[in-house]
């Protein structure tokens, strides 16, 4: 049979949304690789990850039935059942959980293993609310920018990725687009042969001296006084904006006073970098224009982040850097393209409790809930490797009466734990609609293959759930087609509509702003109420840019775990991360006598890590680096990154803290 070649869009949690050909051979995927068709920003190459994907679509613990848990919970032994069975059971147990506790103490835990429109927020939402289930809130990534983001600029459309060459500053706070948004990489060097200045705020070092003029390794979690550190530098140097800002932002005053705490001495000892570093930048950043912004989510991730993430997101305001292409800043552009889900599905309302994601482990294993958990469904999230206190989890999925449903593509570490495990299609077996969240574009998905084993859509298992329910609303009634019309004529795309023919040939629909990139405060606005900036936003809470140091004596490591170029989330931990290291500095190595090879016990009083040590300068001193969403099988004992991750969280929309983990790390030998 001669080879076939579909184009499709990749659904991955990554801002670069790549356009995709899939090369088929025999009904079985050969290649994957960039497509030749328009994008706006792809360049011709793709992440190896997604390169590499059909080792998913065929790997040997890829979920290809429907499965009944056959011996106890954690063993990883089941049962093949028929979709039948599989979606009487979960009716069943549904209904008999809903009579007897009321149907809060049913939990939909998900998160964003599929960034299609249609796998999480959709047809899901619908068949929860209708149940009367919790709601699960979605807090592990994203959350408080998200918050600040929206309270601050109602989410204004940020500077396009294909503008960053003309800008003569950039600073990247908190992001690696090495990792994730690769793609936004040869605009960062077009930019620097422009004659750009270019500075980071990380604690890894995740570019060359040759890439960035200027590396700032902010501890972990001190964003927040070196931002305020920077904005009081202006203050008392007389460089805000203050035309722009009595035009156009309200809450300076709240913003200034509590800088006021943070002279350049304090916020540099605070977050351990150079005084004359942080000057140099906040000095470079006032002078220079355009100047460009481009906030990353690894500043959310501590306790003090939502303020953080607020006081960075201030900048551009207050030095009046806006109204030029290439000034302001980016963050997510996620609400330039929206759906009109009431257009679809009608209005109806879904105001249960809400329980957040991030502290799963406590409320599973509390007493006092009313009602307590009884039932799990998860979906498009691999919770054992992701949610925080891996130990709490187990422990709380280790409970025989939490009635826990899996709809996931592979064996994961939660599916272990799973009481009927439903097999899901990938990206590469479905259709679907990618809304872009970094460039402005709505891409479609269309099946290269057909689905593997018997595996189902979100879509589909849910409608199939609303149906064994006895509900007759039309929306159980549809099929996957009329779901993507349905949705693709209720796109709007900063107003304009979606194409059908573009969408269902897996094509890509870019969309501008009067026919060009958005320039912030010339052709887009704060879509706040009042068209202004709110410098002090409500999401701050009762003490907005107050800073809370993490108290932690007995463990002297902060541990991050970032995303790499193996791994964003946890997909493709079944195979691309075989081995967990834990970076650490060669200072810190030193001391505690580590050499890179070694095994090495990390630990605090959540649990630990036995893994492998790698010395390198590219984290600094102080940190300890280990990779977001390595799986347990990657570590000696069994145990992921997450198992040292304690639940607390964020005043600000409840956020995840995982750089707040303090741990120690010494030598290990086994006995």
């Amino acid at each position: 049979m001669a080879a076939e070649t579909i184009t499709t869009t990749c659904t991955m949690d990554c801002p670069d949304s790549c356009t995709l050909e899939i090369t088929v051979e025999d009904d079985k995927i050969s290649k994957i690789g960039p497509a030749r068709e328009a994008h706006p920003n792809m360049e011709g190459f793709i992440c190896t990850k997604v390169s590499r994907f059909a080792q998913r679509v065929y790997h040997k613990d890829r979920l290809l039935y429907p499965l009944r848990r056959a011996g106890k919970k954690g063993e990883g032994t089941f049962e093949r059942i028929s979709w039948e069975e599989a979606i009487s059971e979960i009716t069943e147990r549904f209904q008999e959980i809903s009579k007897t506790w009321g149907s809060e103490a049913i939990m939909p835990y998900h998160y964003g293993g599929s960034n299609g429109v249609l796998g999480d927020g959709f047809l899901d939402f619908y068949f929860f609310a209708k149940l009367g289930a919790s709601r699960c809130e979605k807090t592990m990534c994203a959350a408080p920018t998200t918050a600040v983001a929206t309270g601050m600029y109602g989410k204004i459309p940020g500077i396009a990725f294909e503008d960053y060459p003309q800008a003569k500053f950039i600073l990247l706070w908190g992001v690696n687009p090495k990792a994730s948004n690769i793609h936004l990489i040869p605009y960062l060097r077009k930019a620097k042969r422009n004659g750009a200045f270019i500075a980071a705020v990380d604690p890894n070092k995740n570019f060359s001296d040759k890439e960035v003029d200027l590396h700032l390794p902010v501890f972990p979690g001190a964003d927040l006084p070196l931002a305020l550190g920077m904005i009081n530098y202006w203050h008392e140097n007389d460089l805000l904006d203050q035309a722009f800002l009595a035009d156009h932002a309200t809450g300076l005053e709240t913003l200034l006073e509590n800088a006021k705490n943070w002279p350049l001495a304090r916020a540099a000892e605070t977050a351990k970098v150079n005084i004359e570093d942080i000057k140099l930048l906040a000095e470079r950043y006032a002078d220079t224009a355009p100047a460009l912004l481009r906030c990353g989510w690894g500043l959310e991730r501590n306790i003090n982040g939502g303020q953080a993430v607020a006081a960075v997101l201030a900048m551009p305001s207050l030095l009046g850097k806006f109204g030029v292409r290439s000034g302001g800043y980016t963050l997510s552009n996620s609400g330039a393209a929206t759906v009109n889900s009431q257009q679809i599905f009608g209005d109806y309302e879904w105001n249960t409790r809400k329980i957040n994601q991030s502290q799963l482990g406590d409320f599973l294993n509390s007493r006092d809930m009313d009602p307590p958990i009884k039932s799990l469904f998860v979906y498009n999230c691999n919770v054992v490797a992701t949610a925080p206190d891996q130990n709490a989890i187990i422990k709380g999925l280790m409970r025989d009466d939490v009635f826990t449903v899996v709809h996931e593509q592979v064996m994961t570490d939660t599916c272990f734990y799973g009481d009927i495990l439903l097999p899901a299609v990938t990206f590469l077996e479905q259709q679907e609609i990618k809304k872009a969240y970094g460039s402005y574009f709505v891409g479609g998905v269309q099946p290269a293959i057909a689905p593997v084993g018997e595996s189902k859509p979100n879509e589909e298992v849910f409608a199939m759930l609303g149906r064994a329910m006895g509900w007759d609303d039309e929306q159980f009634q549809w099929n996957t087609d009329d779901y993507m019309k349905k949705t693709i004529a209720a796109l709007s795309l900063n107003g304009d509509k979606a194409q059908p023919a573009l969408i269902a040939n897996g094509k890509v629909q870019p969309f501008g702003f009067n026919g060009a990139p958005p320039i912030q405060f010339k052709t887009v606005f704060p879509r706040t109420s009042d068209q202004k900036v709110h410098l002090t936003p409500a999401v701050l809470g009762d003490h907005p840019y107050q800073y809370q140091p993490v108290q932690a004596e007995k463990y002297p490591l902060a541990m991050i775990s970032p995303a790499t170029n193996k791994m964003v989330s946890s997909t493709l931990g079944e195979f691309n991360y075989p081995t967990l290291y834990a970076t650490i500095n060669p200072a810190d190595a030193a001391k505690r006598h580590i050499k890179s090879g070694d095994t090495v016990r990390a630990f605090n009083e959540l649990g630990e890590v036995i893994c492998l040590a790698k010395v390198s300068d590219s984290v600094r001193e102080g940190v300890v680096s280990m990779p977001k969403g390595a799986w347990r099988k990657s570590a000696k004992n069994g145990q992921a990154p997450t198992a040292l991750c304690p639940q607390t969280v964020n005043v600000v929309a409840g956020g995840a803290c995982y750089n707040d983990s303090r741990i120690e790390i010494e030598s290990f030998q086994s006995e």
